[in-house]
């Protein structure tokens, strides 16, 4: 019976897929199995490492340097370093030097420099954050190269790295490239520079004075949050650049007396967004005779642009209660005069 059933072709692909279905189930569940003894061998591996280091990071963070350091076995430098790299993370200061002490008595910046020469991405990351912790100035080539790669974590990384390294040189390696990346998110990237915005200065201006008109408005975005100061010559030009999304951009970095006649001229732009900044800059740097210019502003077709001549004529420092009351009463259009009325109640300057 047996041997007649397995005789039909058919009944005997079902039985022998059926048998093989069974041994990928067992195999499956095998693994699983595996995969779980696994796992929880490296817990206890790692519970077993930090009990056994962290008494001597303690006492090293007390100012109690231990005469002697055990070495690190091999097996265990992976979970000793993303032990020191979350507490380097957690500690500012004298702390962190202490912990640099440390980990250079233990070689720890030799693994790091061979986990950031393995394929595997995690390792990698690993070796970026603690070279960059310590400061490694050997490892500055690798860090560049890994800072050009495709990958946006490895890269950004990277460069965070070269800022905690050498920041002069990380800006002006990489500032180029980083205006140029649109994987590269710019208030992480602002987050990472702002750190030595000094060393960034000089490496920006640069960029802005070589990048065409594509990238200038993330490079512009990117001064503007650095709080970078450019050069007047530079500003002139881009406040009067072709693009006026380069001009909005250029008038958030207008900070000074000496660009107030290109602010001057960007209040009458055809475009309201560059006209509502004219009004905010002049706000803050404004003379007497912007008074009447920024009075004009008020009576313009455009809401916001109304409402940011009115904060910025409030803003001025000549212009007290009584002068603000006193023209607000001389303006005819009612639109004008009810915005000039709502922010001074804003400020609480009504009546």
């Amino acid at each position: 019976m047996a041997s007649s059933t397995l005789s039909d072709p058919f009944l005997f692909f079902a039985f022998w897929t059926g048998m093989a279905a069974l041994a990928l189930t067992l195999l499956l569940g095998a693994q699983i199995v595996w995969l779980r003894v696994s796992l929880r061998r490296a817990e206890r591996r790692e519970k077993q490492v930090i009990a056994r280091w962290r008494p001597l990071v303690t006492a090293m963070l007390a100012g109690e340097p231990p005469a002697h350091l055990p070495a690190i076995r091999r097996r265990d430098r992976l979970v000793f370093l993303k032990m020191w790299i979350h507490l380097h993370e957690s500690l500012r200061g004298s702390a962190t030097d202490a912990l640099n002490q440390m980990a250079c008595r233990l070689r720890c910046d030799e693994t790091a420099l061979r986990l950031l020469r393995r394929r595997n991405r995690a390792h990698r990351l690993l070796g970026i954050l603690a070279l960059g912790h310590l400061r490694a100035a050997a490892a500055s080539a690798d860090l560049l190269r890994l800072s050009r790669s495709g990958d946006s974590t490895v890269s950004v990384k990277a460069l965070w790295a070269l800022v905690q390294i050498d920041p002069a040189f990380a800006a002006a390696e990489t500032m180029a490239g980083l205006i140029r990346r649109e994987d590269w998110p710019l208030p992480q990237l602002a987050g990472i520079l702002q750190e030595a915005p000094e060393a960034c200065t000089p490496a920006l201006v640069a960029v802005l004075r070589e990048t065409g008109g594509e990238h200038l408005p993330r490079a512009l975005a990117l001064a503007e949050t650095l709080r970078i100061a450019l050069p007047p010559d530079l500003a002139r030009d881009l406040l009067a650049h072709p693009s006026t999304e380069v001009v909005i951009h250029a008038m958030r970095v207008a900070a000074t007396p000496a660009l107030l006649d290109a602010v001057r001229a960007n209040a009458a732009h055809e475009d309201w967004r560059v006209r509502v900044q004219a009004a905010k800059v002049l706000g803050r740097i404004g003379r007497q005779e912007d008074a009447e210019r920024l009075r004009g502003l008020l009576h313009d077709p455009q809401w916001w642009v109304r409402y940011r001549a009115a904060q910025a004529l409030v803003a001025l420092p000549f212009m007290n209660g009584d002068a603000l009351r006193a023209l607000r009463q001389d303006i005819g259009d009612r639109y004008a005069r009810d915005m000039l009325a709502q922010v001074m109640a804003e400020k609480g300057m009504a009546e």
